[in-house]
């Protein structure tokens, strides 16, 4: 596992640290933002742009899905129990009901269950200026402590 420095339990902190480190990885890549963190919540938002789009023209699953598990995981990193030290996905299931061609994708994440060793999330993409829902979400997260 790479070596990741402490992360703060202070979600504006956290915000910014999460920011950092995924400026230069895949949700920075996608222009993925964090709006907010909070106790079992994440929010989020991408503005969809040409490198979100399949060869057919049409928002690319794996687009939502990134969306909605780097909301799930912020969310998870936030909601950490005391003494673990990050998480590794280990289930996830999308169900996709529209597409958007243009404008910004919002996503809302909840916490379903905050075990001592997994946690479950649910996330729900929408369009933000329709509120139209595009995806449903549910990933299962593994915690992982120091050995």
């Amino acid at each position: 596992m790479p070596e990741m420095p402490p992360f703060p339990k202070d979600h504006a902190e956290l915000s910014v640290a999460l920011e950092e480190l995924g400026a230069q990885r895949l949700p920075g890549l996608l222009g993925i933002e964090l709006l907010g963190l909070g106790d079992g919540s994440s929010a989020m938002r991408m503005e969809v742009a040409e490198r979100h789009l399949a060869s057919n023209g049409y928002l690319h699953a794996a687009s939502v899905v990134a969306l909605a598990d780097t909301t799930a995981g912020y969310g998870c990193v936030a909601n950490l129990p005391d003494g673990a030290i990050g998480f590794t996905t280990i289930e996830l299931k999308s169900n996709h009901l529209a597409t958007l061609l243009g404008g910004a994708l919002l996503s809302h994440g909840s916490l379903a269950h905050g075990g001592r060793s997994t946690q479950v999330w649910d996330v729900v993409v929408s369009a933000e200026e329709t509120e139209k829902r595009i995806a449903l979400f549910r990933c299962t997260q593994m915690l992982l402590y120091p050995r």
